[in-house]
C-alpha cells in the first residue's frame, strides 16, 4: 500500500531559533518544528515534509516577511549545493548558535558537568578559507527547473562540482565557489571546458562507466598548488594531453597527480597516487615548522584557523618540557611536532601509513628528533603492552574522526591515566559520548569550541581533562 503523501502547509509562522544540522527551529501547536533554510525572525509559510507526534520537518513556499538578520546569500548556488547553508545568516549568529551546539551536545544531551564554555574562537576568513576541495564529474548533472534534459547535448548535461544534497547520483555544476581562493575556480573551468572540447566522457555513477571521474585541488597559505585527477581507466595520449595543457595555463601547479580508480566509490585513500610531473609534495608552515602535504594526507582544511586550534590544545596541555606525551590520530604529525618543543617525548599514532611516512619525514625536516611515529588501527596499536614499551603518557592529545574513539581506546587510556587529557574533536556529539567514559577518571576542566567552517554547521571543539584525585586501584 502506498504511503500517503503528506498535503500540510503551515503559515504564518515565525522562526525562532537555529537548530542542529543547519536548521531553523519554531513551534506550532505544541510542537517543535524543523525548517530548512530559515532564520530566525522570518515569518514564513512552511510545507511540512515529516510529521511525527512531537515534531515536524519541512521546508519554506513562501517568505511572508524576511528577518531583519536575513543577509543575500552571496553564491549563486545557494539553495541547490549542499555547502555553506548558513550565508543568510549574519556570522555573529553563526558563532552563537555553534557555540550553544556544543553546550546542548555536552550539558543539555550528554549531562556532562562543565566548566563554563570559553567564547568561540571565529574564523578571520569566512569565504575561501579552505585549503582542499574536491570535485565530481559526472554526466548526469542537476538541472535547473527552467532547463529541459531532452533538448540539450550528451556535453551540456555534463557537470563538474558537487553532490546535491541526499542525491548521490547528481552534481550541481560549479562555475564560482566562494570556499577555496583562485586559482582553484580557473583551474576547474579550464579543466571543465578542456575535458567537454575534447569528447572526455564524464562518469556515470549509477551505470559505473565513463573515463574521468573526480579531482582534489589542494592550495598552502603561499599559493602553491596540488592537483589530483582521478580517471576510471587510463588513456595516457588523452590524459597526457590535459595534463600538459593544465601546466601551462596554470603554473602555480607544483605537484600533479593522477590516480586510475576503477571501484565502485571515489576514495583514494587504498588507491596509488602517481606523480605525473612536479614535486611529491606542497608544504604549509606554522611558527616556523613546515610540514609536508601528499596526495593523501590530512591537515586540517581551514589553515589559519587550524594554528588557533593547534595553539589551544597546546595550551590546554599545559606543558613545561618534562612530559611524555601521546598524540592519538596524529595525520601528518602536526599537533606532535607543534607540541613537541615542549615535551621530552611525543609519541604520534595514525591509520594511515602515507600519512605516518609524511610525520617521519617532517619532524625529520623540522629538526625535531623527540618524536616517533607508528601507523595502524588505533585500538590494534594502543594496547596496555604498546605503554609498557614507550613509557605512560603524562598527556594525551586526541584528534579522532567524527565517529570519536573506539571503546577499547578508551579503556587504553583510562588504563594508563595520564594526568591530563586534551580531546580535540569535529563532532560534540560523538565527543560527549566518550567524556562521558573518560569521566569515570577524569574531570572536565576548559572547554573551548572553535570555527573551522564558516557558514555551515559544523563545530571543532576542545575540551581538557584532569584526572581525579581518588585513587583508582
Amino acid at each position: 500500500m502506498a504511503r500517503k503523501k503528506l498535503d500540510l502547509v503551515l503559515e504564518d509562522v515565525t522562526i525562532e531559533s537555529v537548530a542542529a544540522e543547519g536548521k531553523a527551529l519554531t513551534h506550532f501547536d505544541g510542537a517543535v518544528v524543523f525548517v530548512e533554510s530559515a532564520v530566525p525572525g522570518d515569518v514564513v509559510d512552511i510545507r511540512v515534509t515529516k510529521k511525527k507526534p512531537n515534531y515536524m520537518e519541512g521546508f519554506v513556499v513562501k517568505m511572508k516577511k524576511p528577518s531583519e538578520h536575513r543577509l543575500k546569500p552571496f553564491c549563486e548556488h545557494f539553495g541547490f549545493c549542499g555547502g555553506c547553508k548558513w550565508q543568510p545568516l549574519p556570522y555573529e549568529m553563526q558563532l552563537q548558535a555553534k557555540q550553544q551546539q556544543v553546550w546542548d551536545q555536552l550539558v543539555r544531551l550528554g549531562h556532562l558537568d562543565i566548566p563554563p564554555i570559553s567564547p568561540i574562537l571565529g574564523s578571520e576568513n569566512t569565504r575561501f578559507y579552505r585549503n582542499k576541495l574536491e570535485f565530481t564529474f559526472s554526466s548526469r548533472r542537476w538541472f535547473m527547473k527552467d532547463e529541459d534534459p531532452s533538448t540539450l547535448s550528451p556535453e551540456e548535461c555534463c557537470g563538474l562540482g558537487f553532490h546535491v544534497g541526499k542525491f548521490f547520483d547528481k552534481v550541481l555544476d560549479i562555475k564560482r565557489c566562494w570556499l577555496q581562493r583562485d586559482p582553484s575556480n580557473d583551474i576547474r573551468n579550464f579543466i571543465r571546458e578542456y575535458t567537454l572540447k575534447n569528447g572526455f566522457e564524464y562518469f556515470d555513477i549509477r551505470a559505473n562507466t565513463g573515463f574521468i571521474r573526480n579531482m582534489f585541488i589542494r592550495t598552502t597559505e603561499a599559493g602553491d598548488v596540488m592537483l589530483i585527477v582521478c580517471f576510471f581507466h587510463d588513456d595516457p595520449s588523452r590524459r597526457e594531453g590535459l595534463f600538459d595543457a593544465v601546466l601551462e595555463a596554470f603554473p602555480q601547479i607544483k605537484s600533479l597527480y593522477y590516480v586510475i580508480n576503477s571501484k565502485l566509490n571515489d576514495s583514494i585513500s587504498d588507491q596509488e597516487c602517481i606523480l605525473y610531473k612536479g614535486e611529491d609534495a606542497i608544504y604549509e608552515q606554522m611558527e616556523g615548522l613546515r610540514f609536508k602535504i601528499g596526495p593523501k594526507s590530512f591537515y586540517q582544511t581551514n589553515s589559519p584557523q587550524a594554528y588557533r586550534l593547534y595553539s589551544v590544545a597546546r595550551d590546554l596541555a599545559c606543558l613545561t618540557g618534562s612530559e611524555v606525551v601521546y598524540d592519538l590520530y596524529t595525520g601528518i604529525g602536526t599537533i606532535a611536532q607543534f607540541v613537541s618543543g615542549r615535551a621530552s617525548k611525543v609519541i604520534g599514532i595514525e591509520y594511515v601509513p602515507e600519512a605516518i611516512e609524511d610525520a617521519v619525514a617532517n619532524a625529520a625536516a623540522n629538526g625535531i628528533t623527540n618524536c616517533e611515529f607508528f601507523a595502524g588501527d588505533m585500538k590494534d596499536i594502543l594496547t596496555p603492552d604498546f605503554v609498557a614499551e614507550h613509557g605512560r603518557p603524562d598527556v594525551i592529545i586526541l584528534d579522532p574522526p567524527r565517529a570519536g574513539i573506539h571503546p577499547d581506546v578508551a579503556e587504553v587510556i583510562l588504563g594508563a591515566e595520564p594526568d591530563r587529557i586534551v580531546y580535540v574533536s569535529c563532532n560534540p556529539a560523538s565527543q560527549a559520548r566518550d567524556l562521558a567514559i573518560l569521566g569515570r577518571k577524569y574531570t572536565i576542566t576548559a572547554v573551548q569550541p572553535v570555527d573551522m567552517f564558516p557558514h555551515t554547521q559544523h563545530v571543532e571543539n576542545v575540551c581538557a581533562l584532569k584526572l581525579k584525585n581518588e585513587s583508582f586501584n
